[in-house]
């Protein structure tokens, strides 16, 4: 299988190196400095725990053609940065499946239009990280030691051969691989669960152990979580994956207490307090999506407007 990774940031870097140590033929589309490294020093990702690092001379690339074949294109970039290059991979007509890996609270359907439902996957990575100088630090969900992973599936929730054959191919190459029937959905409770982290977060200076030790910020986090979920439940998406149900029906010092566990741990210090480093416009973009879905619902989220707050003159809508 040849795959092209579309960007070369955090994400991009940490599956290109995996796909490639899994004997993948891997390009990577990177422009500026970026390039200037990867064509210098190669790709190089390493654990936080330095238990795993990899260097890999990838080969690289600095646009996409219409003419250029790949089996799959992974665009791995903040939402914010995808409106120019839907039109680049639309005119590449000799690739038949792009996979967008990255929040998406506002749904599939710009994909859809401007790719056709025949060639979007959508999904989202199980790793998080940050820029050590041109090395990528990144922390994976799950235990200690396990395969890098991966949530996807097709928008419609079918089951079908290019969907089986891609995991089976990711699989080989020791990705491990969570195949999600309702992946909008998914996405969705992805963002309510996230967002308020982030913005809580962001009220601590990005310190992990500070906002965990806030019993206040951690219930006000854990009620806009609730709320976010409420919104979604309410406009008729299943709440998946079904662990997520458990913050619904929890008593909520119950769920302060679980949050307090993941927002304090070395995972969530790599994964989102590094991300929110470098994500502040993504996350005014998925607040505002977010948002959309608040007044779709016709739903009151006073603790989810308290932490993210409200943009100015904001009527619905991206910015």
């Amino acid at each position: 299988m040849r795959v092209l990774v579309y960007g070369a940031g955090v994400i991009g870097s940490i599956y290109a190196a995996h796909l490639h140590e899994g004997g993948l033929a891997v390009s990577v589309l990177a422009r500026g400095r970026r390039l200037e490294e990867i064509r210098e020093h190669g790709i190089r990702v390493e654990s936080a725990d330095a238990a795993k690092r990899i260097e890999a001379d990838i080969p690289t690339v600095d646009r996409l053609e219409s003419q250029d074949a790949y089996d799959l294109v992974v665009v791995a970039m903040q939402k914010g940065h995808l409106a120019p290059v839907l039109p680049i991979l639309a005119a590449n007509r000799q690739t038949p499946t792009i996979l967008f890996l990255g929040n998406n609270a506002a749904g599939p359907e710009v994909l859809l239009q401007a790719l056709g439902p025949s060639r979007v996957l959508m999904g989202f990575p199980g790793v998080g990280g940050y820029f050590d100088g041109s090395v990528v630090r990144f922390a994976a969900e799950g235990r200690r030691g396990a395969p890098l992973g991966l949530t996807l599936g097709e928008v419609d929730g079918r089951k079908t051969l290019r969907l089986r054959t891609i995991v089976r191919e990711l699989s080989d190459a020791g990705i491990r691989v969570s195949v999600e029937p309702s992946i909008d959905a998914w996405l969705k409770g992805h963002v309510a669960l996230v967002l308020p982290v982030l913005f809580a977060l962001e009220q601590h200076d990005l310190d992990n152990q500070a906002l965990a030790g806030d019993r206040d910020a951690m219930r006000r986090m854990a009620r806009a979580v609730r709320e976010g979920l409420s919104v979604l439940r309410t406009l008729g998406y299943p709440i998946t994956p079904p662990r997520l149900k458990t913050i619904t029906w929890l008593p909520l010092f119950v769920t302060v207490a679980i949050f307090g566990k993941i927002i304090g741990s070395d995972f969530a210090k790599v994964a989102f307090a590094g991300h929110a480093r470098s994500a502040r416009a993504e996350f005014e973009l998925l607040r505002n999506e977010f948002r959309d879905l608040i007044a779709s619902a016709g739903l009151a989220a006073p603790a989810f407007d308290e932490l993210c707050g409200t943009p100015r003159g904001h009527q619905g809508g991206n910015p």
